[in-house]
């Protein structure tokens, strides 16, 4: 287990399997999708931005699952405990979108009569734009916001196959990056600072099966002045090769084994634990808003919970040093898909 990928290399073979599986701290292979074997319908890319601070939350999402392309707001005030969500569908894209084989270059765009989407990359920087008008009943919002990342800094990359050995996922998590920027939705005006606000990015290409699930937990800020940063995942792909777990401390990941999830699901803002099988993380969240999801489109079906809230516990490093968190503000979610 854990088999780490130091070396570059094409993501795929011409037949369509992996050249490497495993994880990395960089996206150091090349997604070459002309290799891909498996149908339009089975491939699914997208880029999410979370841009979070303990007040409030912008989610932006550009994707495409091959029966349609898609942008989505998700706006998460948490003092007022309100979700306010907008969709924008184009129709058996098939991959038309031309999502960009890496995060580290490349421009991402979605537009569809007045309504529009950016990810724009300048080398260490992200700059995320929307103006959707018709967002929120016809309030509106618009707004840009920056993300910075350190070019040396460690993500976490994982290159698995699913159990059947015919479908894969190459994904990268991105923590730590400070955010600043301005969004309006109708007359109200918020303020995304750096040193409150932080980003993270899940980058993912690959294929999946009609039906898949998976657990989620991302959070990213400052213990005592310096970056720290979490991403505990799992549920899809073959971890029997690779977790997808990582800490984030000072710009150097620290990685970790499997990680297990226990919710109440007779009522999601009851606290969801988090144990590790190394002992490395032992968290507990207090939820304070469930941005409840449910999506039902023909033969296409998307649910599920992602909690929004406070962690507290305490992690090690891999030189033993323990970290506490104490009310470390952050998500956690659980998702099925049927695509």
């Amino acid at each position: 287990m854990q088999n780490e990928i130091k070396e570059p290399s094409d993501l795929l073979h011409k037949n369509g399997q992996l050249v490497q599986r495993g994880w990395a701290r960089k996206l150091i292979l090349k997604y070459n999708r002309e290799n891909v074997k498996m149908g339009w319908h089975r491939i699914k890319e997208w880029d999410c931005y979370e841009i979070i601070n303990p007040k409030f939350a912008l989610i932006l999402i550009i994707a495409d699952v091959g029966y349609f392309g898609m942008a989505t707001i998700t706006w998460l005030d948490f003092e007022k405990k309100l979700v306010q969500n907008g969709l924008l569908l184009k129709l058996f894209t098939r991959g038309r979108l031309n999502l960009p084989p890496s995060s580290d270059t490349g421009d991402l765009h979605f537009s569809k009569k007045d309504a529009k989407m950016s990810f724009i990359r300048e080398k260490e920087k992200r700059f995320l734009s929307v103006n959707y008008p018709g967002f929120s009943k016809g309030k509106g919002i618009k707004g840009e916001v920056t993300l910075y990342q350190d070019p040396d800094m460690d993500t976490m990359v994982n290159v698995i196959p699913f159990k059947d050995n015919k479908h894969f996922v190459y994904a990268q998590k991105i923590n730590c990056m400070p955010a600043k920027g301005v969004v309006q939705i109708g007359q109200e005006t918020y303020e995304f600072s750096e040193e409150t606000s932080f980003s993270c990015l899940d980058w993912s290409r690959g294929t999946f099966p009609y039906r898949t699930s998976w657990y989620w937990g991302s959070a990213s800020g400052l213990i005592d002045g310096k970056p720290f940063g979490f991403n505990i995942d799992y549920g899809f792909g073959d971890e029997s090769i690779a977790s997808k777990n990582m800490l984030f401390y000072e710009g150097k990941g620290h990685k970790l084994g499997e990680i297990t999830f226990y919710i109440d699901r007779t009522d999601y803002m009851k606290p969801w634990k988090f144990t590790s099988n190394d002992g490395r993380f032992e968290m507990v969240m207090e939820p304070v808003l469930d941005n409840c999801s449910s999506l039902n489109i023909l033969i296409l079906k998307t649910s599920g919970h992602s909690m929004f809230g406070y962690f507290t516990g305490d992690v090690v490093l891999d030189s033993g040093e323990r970290l506490h968190l104490d009310r470390f503000f952050g998500f956690a979610e659980s998702d099925s898909h049927r695509w």
